[in-house]
């Protein structure tokens, strides 16, 4: 991906994506990372995540934080958004991207089911206190 502007605002900005190890979290990840923004995502994809990390290193010599929680866990959700300030200072770009989109008739949408989904694709009061 070759940004077709630069940013000049996102040079050194602090950036958080949740859900930025694959797919369209991939894709922001990168598109942060070659306009020079310091990014730290959060993700549950082991692999594609090291990897995504490692190539975009190879690439621009601007290597993305990765840390492994999953949204649903609170207390290692705070954790990984501490490190991430620590490493990069306060956050000034939030991208909550990461979601579960699993489909089903209404009529087999359970009490968990919901909770579940709302758990993963709601969580923004994370930075909470």
């Amino acid at each position: 991906m070759l940004p077709s502007a630069r940013f000049s605002d996102l040079e050194g900005a602090s950036v958080l994506i949740t859900g930025g190890g694959s797919g369209i979290g991939a894709a922001l990840t990168e598109g942060f990372v070659r306009q020079g923004a310091k990014v730290a995502f959060i993700d549950i994809a082991d692999e594609p995540s090291s990897a995504l990390c490692e190539t975009l290193a190879e690439a621009t010599g601007n290597r993305p934080l990765y840390f492994r929680a999953d949204l649903t866990d609170v207390g290692a959700l705070r954790d990984a958004v501490g490190q991430a300030v620590a490493r990069h200072g306060a956050v000034t770009v939030l991208v909550n991207n990461a979601a579960n989109d699993s489909r089903h008739p209404a009529e087999e949408v359970t009490e968990e089911f919901w909770d579940a989904n709302q758990a993963i694709n709601l969580r923004p009061q994370f930075f909470a206190a």
